[in-house]
């Protein structure tokens, strides 16, 4: 909790850092662009529900394996009372009376009053009421599940599965932000670079262009190679242009996975690359045991699983036991019992072969995900490979850049001489210029493409986490721009 806390207090400081007045840039490393993107994008908030949600749900399916207990209450007024009427028995009874005492077995003188006391049961009405019409009750019931071939214990597993897959998918969510981050933080600082090429190269177009006007006027250079100055001045505005646009999309899609919508961030960590990395059949054994796509699959394949071991407890008898008891009575009759408890099966004999059915189409699910998980295992292996061969690649590019950037420097030094000393025209200089920009522009960008390649290849080895651990490993070389 008290980790939490300060994770929380560090954040919050952290936005206040960034937030001293609207509409100001705000310095940003790549560890504090991280903690704010692991605290505030919404993917990370959805997946954290998706996990509370299944872990809700497998404390859910614990409850199968309890009392299942509830209240019931009733009232209602029928048609007519319930009981036993017996007034046909009446006319056979007064006959069978008269017969008695009219046979001479009773004394004359008791005659008379024994039929006072026939007479009014004679005349009374013969219904005996077992039931009244008006009734109700609130009662309560219990039923314990004692065997469902399987079923509850199936669906615990599954529920610890599906909980698992939601962390698992989780960390899927939080890699692949690292590698979104990675490539929109190192995408800001590649676009604001080439922003202050762009501007650096308008502004030496421009003073060319002031130098080719006065030199034609003075009859010093053609005509045509003004004209060329200010084709080139035309081209270095429109690129400017079109970089700053960059710049702003960019921007926003860092913004966009910061969380943080209202301010203008500048990238300070700078882009590097490593000397000496690991092979890799390192990534690969990494990327058996930590990554979340893997993981996913072979958890999809053992839910399949307890899949068909659901289908399979349909084969089996049902055994519950229950019990009821009725607390409050209006009206009901004492004859029905106030309690019963006893014990129910149900096995299930024929049903058409539905069981059967699923059961065979259940295996099949498990042989379609084994499959899968083969195949994602070896796309996994595939990526990799590829991950690492782009390393090498753009590790390569960017040794063969900074000899060109060596060559491209002299020569734009040798046009510099030449021109001041009227053995090179301007566009010729101009030239030296934009190809020392170019070439240097071409080494950001391969240094980017090398940053975004290492942080895809954590991502699919499964430690997405480490890559801040690589920025600062004593092997990385930082690559700038004017180097």
């Amino acid at each position: 909790m008290k980790k939490g806390i300060k994770t929380t207090i560090s954040v919050a400081a952290l936005f206040a850092a960034l937030t001293v007045s609207a509409g100001e840039e705000r310095t940003l490393s790549l560890d504090d662009a991280l903690s704010l993107t692991m605290a505030n994008n919404p993917a990370l908030r959805a997946a954290a529900c998706e996990e509370k949600a299944a872990e809700q749900e497998r404390r859910a399916a614990i409850g199968l394996r309890m009392p299942q207990i509830g209240v019931t209450g009733a009232y209602a007024y029928l048609g007519k009372d319930i009981g036993v009427d017996l007034n046909e028995m009446k006319g056979p009874a007064g006959d069978l009376a008269n017969k008695i005492l009219g046979s001479g077995l009773v004394p004359p003188e008791l005659v008379p009053s024994i039929q006072g006391l026939i007479a009014p049961l004679m005349g009374a009405d013969w219904f005996l009421k077992v039931q009244d019409r008006s009734l109700g009750f609130v009662g309560g019931q219990v039923t314990v599940p004692l065997f469902l071939g399987g079923k509850i214990n199936a669906a615990n597993r599954a529920a610890r599965i599906n909980s698992s897959t939601a962390r698992a998918a989780g960390a899927q969510t939080r890699n692949a932000l690292v590698s979104e981050l990675v490539e929109r933080y190192y995408g800001v600082a590649l676009a604001r670079q080439v922003v202050a090429v762009r501007q650096q190269v308008v502004d030496g177009v421009r003073r060319h262009l002031e130098d080719a006007v006065q030199l034609e006027k003075n009859g010093m250079i053609a005509h045509s190679e003004r004209l060329y100055v200010e084709f080139k001045m035309t081209e270095a505005e429109r690129e400017l242009a079109n970089a700053r646009l960059q710049l702003e999309t960019v921007t926003d899609a860092l913004r966009n996975t910061l969380g943080a919508q209202e301010s203008d961030f500048r990238p300070v960590t700078s882009m590097f690359v490593l000397t000496r990395i690991e092979d890799a059949a390192y990534y690969k054994e990494l990327a058996g045991r930590h990554n979340p796509l893997l993981e996913q699959v072979e958890l999809k394949r053992r839910l399949a699983v307890e899949g068909v071991r659901v289908q399979r407890a349909d084969f089996m008898p049902q055994i519950a036991a229950m019990g009821g008891a009725s607390f409050y009575n209006y009206q009901v009759t004492g004859i029905l019992p106030r309690w019963a408890v006893g014990v129910g099966v149900s096995f299930k004999i024929f049903d058409g072969l539905n069981r059967e059915y699923k059961y065979s189409a259940a295996k099949q699910t498990v042989r379609r995900v084994e499959a899968l998980q083969t195949k994602a295992g070896e796309d996994i292996g595939v990526l990799i490979e590829q991950l690492y061969n782009q390393l090498d690649n753009y590790a390569n590019q960017i040794a063969s850049i900074d000899a060109s950037i060596d060559f491209a420097d002299e020569y734009l030094k040798a046009k510099s001489t030449a021109f001041l000393e009227g053995m090179a025209s301007s566009s010729d200089l101009i030239d030296a210029e934009l190809n020392l920009a170019k070439v240097r522009t071409e080494r950001m960008q391969a240094a980017f493409n090398y940053d975004l390649a290492l942080a895809r290849l954590l991502e699919a080895a499964g430690i997405s986490d480490e890559f801040s651990g690589y920025v600062r490993r004593s092997d990385a070389r930082p690559i700038l721009f004017d180097e």
